[in-house]
């Protein structure tokens, strides 16, 4: 089937979190200017799912609702087919969102004052779940080295080491500097955190989405999977998190024990109906789709390269690996990271400012390249404008 990768829908009064956001900045922005912030899509929705939707509303009540056995083998099987991981049924259990997941697991494995590792630049959400939470945060900071990221091993296992630091928050493939982490380095974070009794909690949101010439490794293929909370969802890989619906997986039964009585605690219990419905009809009816989603990310990522390249001499494109965020290096033309969003702002740009993820990140934009290749070359284009003034 082909599938309608061009189509881009004005999104002013749906509700979008992302149009929301820049109509608040910019009441007046021109029509046919497209946000490339929030990591959603601006692409349509997967006619499966649609239609699968259609078919469930029609046939069936809304009621509450639990997971069904199917529900639970094409988690599963998606899981087996696309990450040659063995999934047992009794090891998912289900969040409405991987965020509130994070949250949940910092809350059951940490004590008020105790300290939570993180990777930075990382994703703004891992500072709030451990920080509103009375937790301390232990940065340990990502090694830049000429324009790939890696990760300071030294430097994690001193944070390991400390008796206070009790969890690490790992991001795989890592948002937003876009790298994949190898099957070796994995192996590495396992070790030193199982050494130092640091729980791992991996968000690999992410991890259907990398770019030819990489592969992801689940954290249960290269290390401990007594040790660790893997956190998956077809959200990011379907553009899905309006139907809220996670997949954490705890393969050991004393973590999943303690995270479900956490969640119980915490007034959580099924999902919605379509949730459930929508996930499953992802994971058995879209592979082709994300196939063809993968060919426009990657076209796109090949469009950004070139483009800064040649129109954007004082810039720099981290390799995108995995994700559909790009990372873009914006140091060398000297400003702050206040003085270069209103430059951004300015060119009719709403993107997600380097120094939200962390004070590394003051100087970067990370663009959202999930979207038809005219609207992002046209924001590209603005972008060399914004930066030639």
């Amino acid at each position: 089937m082909k599938y309608d990768f061009e189509t881009c829908t004005d999104k002013r009064n749906s509700g979008s979190v992302k149009w929301r956001d820049m109509l608040e900045k910019q009441p007046d922005v021109p029509e046919g200017v497209v946000p490339l912030s929030v990591a959603d899509m601006e692409f349509k929705t997967a006619p499966e799912i649609t239609a699968g939707l259609k078919e469930y509303i029609e046939t069936q009540a809304l009621g509450y609702t639990e997971a069904t056995d199917t529900y639970y083998d094409a988690v599963a099987g998606w899981m087996k087919d696309r990450h040659g991981w063995d999934v047992k049924r009794e090891w998912i259990v289900t969040t409405p969102g991987i965020v509130l997941a994070l949250g949940l697991a910092v809350r059951a494995f940490t004590q008020p004052g105790e300290g939570v590792i993180i990777m930075t630049p990382v994703y703004y959400p891992f500072y709030m779940v451990v920080e509103k939470q009375g937790r301390k945060l232990a940065e340990n900071e990502l090694k830049n080295r000429a324009g790939r990221y890696e990760i300071d091993f030294d430097g994690l296992e001193k944070k390991a080491e400390d008796p206070n630091n009790r969890m690490l928050l790992l991001c795989s493939p890592h948002n937003p500097v876009g790298r994949v982490w190898t099957r070796e380095e994995l192996a590495r974070v396992s070790e030193i955190c199982a050494r130092n009794g640091v729980l791992v909690v991996a968000d690999e949101i992410h991890h259907d989405l990398i770019m030819p010439g990489y592969s992801h490794t689940v954290f249960t293929q290269a290390g401990d999977p007594e040790n660790v909370i893997v956190c998956t969802a077809p959200s990011k890989t379907f553009n899905l998190a309006g139907m809220q619906v996670s997949n954490i997986i705890i393969p050991n039964e004393g973590l999943r024990r303690r995270f479900r009585n956490y969640k119980a605690e915490s007034g959580l219990r099924e999902l919605g109906a379509l949730s459930y419905r929508a996930c499953e009809l992802a994971y058995t009816r879209c592979a082709g789709w994300l196939n063809g989603l993968l060919a426009v990310l990657d076209e796109n990522r090949r469009l950004t390269e070139r483009f800064a390249a040649q129109e954007l001499g004082r810039a720099h494109v981290t390799q995108l690996e995995g994700t559909y965020l790009q990372w873009i290096d914006l140091r060398a033309y000297g400003l702050t990271g206040k003085e270069l969003e209103r430059k951004m702002l300015g060119a009719h740009l709403f993107l997600d400012e380097g120094y939200i993820f962390g004070k590394t990140g003051a100087g970067f934009e990370r663009i959202n390249i999930a979207c038809p290749s005219r609207v992002l070359e046209e924001a590209l284009s603005r972008m060399k404008d914004a930066l030639e003034k």
